[in-house]
């Protein structure tokens, strides 16, 4: 794949403090403009937002409650039968979706940082389980990331339409120094840094790609990631689509194919926190896939979606990312499999942990505090229809 041009982002001028202000007045874009309208307020640390048959919008906080807003209002207790997290450090309660065919199997799927059994740290796992009557139940644990660190558990996840889930997994903040063909990420035999797809019942697909690979582990996708917390599928055109938290002036979109190494960390744009210091070879290498897009400054990327809703026509089928540290949406148009256009929503927002179309067509954002402070979930609607 040829190299893209990294498009740098404006740096933020100034903050505008939260969602007061910007709830207070019309936002202007190229091509919509629109308002910011609270759906929830008072929540902690939103992760991911999904929807239900029935209306009921499930939101997860990443200390570790499930929540349910119901007609428009944020029930006052958290789902019971959520299992433990270790919520410490970037760790906690990830995301939630529930299963294609939840109107007749009630089954919704939740990523987490899981608790070791030696009670050494944590790995990404996954279970699933039936949501009925505000209740977590017959739970079942279907994925657990061979993998050891620190943060970087990725765990975002996606269904394809064909009964296959995918999970994104961090490369746990392993030091990318020495021989970085040696970093784990590099490795297929572990879940540093990787993409897995399973069946929606934790087994192992027969034609993933790196089946009768020596030494792989055959539920892997793709690899050679640092830390991907975006994942959407284009349900049109197939094509899956990642956001991938980076070192410093590193964020990445990429394009997955199946089996690819995406290079972390040999090649890349970033440098290292604070010193600024060389962490990559070069910016691409033969046998290694580039990003579709780089960010630089980064954005602190999380949450990916495509809009498919019908209330903003001139967005449809555009990529919109979260940015935490950028405080921000990125709105990407797409010229078939490239990125055209990119333009910079909502700045001072707060940290954008995620955002989805809902099922009424608008757009949400969850935003969050790294401290832990009450935050809101919010939605966008085009102007004067509040």
């Amino acid at each position: 794949m040829p190299q893209k041009t990294p498009l740098a982002l404006f740096a933020l001028a100034a903050l505008l403090g939260g969602t007061t202000p910007l709830a207070a007045q019309v936002q202007r874009s190229t091509l919509h403009d629109f308002e910011v309208v609270t759906v929830a307020e008072g929540l902690v640390n939103p992760w991911s937002m999904a929807w239900l048959p029935n209306g009921d919008m499930l939101i997860t906080e990443r200390p570790g409650r499930l929540r349910i807003v119901r007609d428009g209002v944020l029930l006052p207790e958290a789902v019971s039968g959520v299992p433990e997290v270790l919520a410490r450090g970037q760790g906690g309660l990830f995301d939630v979706l529930p299963h294609p065919d939840f109107a007749n199997n009630n089954l919704i799927y939740l990523s987490y940082s899981r608790p070791k059994d030696d009670g050494e740290g944590a790995s990404t796992g996954v279970v699933r389980g039936v949501f009925q009557n505000d209740e977590f139940t017959n739970i079942e644990q279907i994925w657990v990331a061979q993998s050891t660190g620190n943060g970087h558990y990725g765990g975002r996840m996606a269904f394809d339409g064909e009964g296959h889930l995918f999970i994104t997994a961090g490369d746990r903040q392993v030091p990318s120094t020495g021989d970085l063909e040696k970093h784990p990420a590099q490795d297929p035999s572990n879940h540093h840094g990787v993409i897995v797809r399973i069946n929606d019942d934790g087994t192992i697909p027969a034609d993933n790609p790196m089946i009768g690979t020596p030494g792989a582990l055959g539920d892997i996708y793709s690899y050679g990631h640092r830390n991907p917390q975006g994942f959407v599928i284009n349900h049109e055109t197939g094509d899956l689509w990642s956001t991938e938290h980076g070192p410093q002036g590193g964020d990445e979109l990429n394009l997955i194919e199946p089996g690819n190494n995406y290079g972390w960390p040999v090649i890349g744009f970033g440098v290292n926190y604070g010193s600024g210091s060389t962490i990559h070879e070069g910016t691409r290498r033969e046998g290694m896939t580039n990003s579709e897009q780089v960010w630089v400054p980064s954005i602190a990327l999380s949450g990916l979606m495509i809009y498919t809703g019908d209330k903003f026509p001139a967005w449809r089928g555009n990529l919109f990312a979260g940015g935490m540290a950028g405080e921000q949406l990125a709105r990407l148009t797409l010229d078939g499999q490239s990125v055209a256009s990119e333009e910079t929503l909502l700045q001072g927002i707060g940290r954008v942990r995620d955002v989805r179309t809902g099922p009424d067509g608008y757009i949400y954002v969850a935003i969050e505090d790294r401290a832990g402070r009450p935050t809101n979930v919010v939605r966008l609607v085009p102007a004067g229809r509040r």
